[in-house]
């Protein structure tokens, strides 16, 4: 199907950019997973919830907390009324490092919006997060 070919060249050149952030910085592909999960994230994540959102074991997410917060990336915050609590946070300094090398692909969205119409994209919008709800689904 076309619309899975494109899905899948889009996902390349995400994932291509993604560990050249990662090889720039000396993180692992899935470090940068990590910070766009605590930077998206509604509420303050904890090493549990990023370890299920990333599927990896809580061994892992201590690995990754260690390097992000060693870059100067996230900092971890022991809960005021629950001290067995750990809330992760993104550094705003991380945030500059984060957009200026992500610029490319804030500019290439902005082009590609301007190139279809608001109809065009609110669809296509509708459409990656549906998706992304089915993911988040499973099977």
């Amino acid at each position: 199907m076309d619309m899975a070919r494109h899905l899948r060249r889009v996902n390349g050149e995400m994932n291509a950019l993604i560990h050249r952030f990662a090889g720039e910085h000396g993180l692992h592909a899935t470090d940068v997973q990590a910070l766009g999960a605590i930077l998206d994230a509604r509420e303050p994540l904890t090493p549990g919830r990023l370890g299920r959102h990333l599927g990896i074991t809580s061994g892992s997410v201590t690995a990754c907390l260690d390097r992000l917060e060693k870059a100067g990336h996230v900092r971890r915050v022991r809960d005021s009324a629950d001290r067995r609590v750990v809330h992760l946070y993104y550094e705003p300094t991380a945030r500059k490092v984060a957009s200026d090398h992500f610029r490319f692909l804030a500019r290439a969205t902005q082009r590609a919006l301007e190139g279809v119409g608001e109809e065009d994209a609110s669809a296509a919008l509708r459409f990656l997060d549906r998706l992304g709800r089915e993911f988040s689904a499973g099977e």
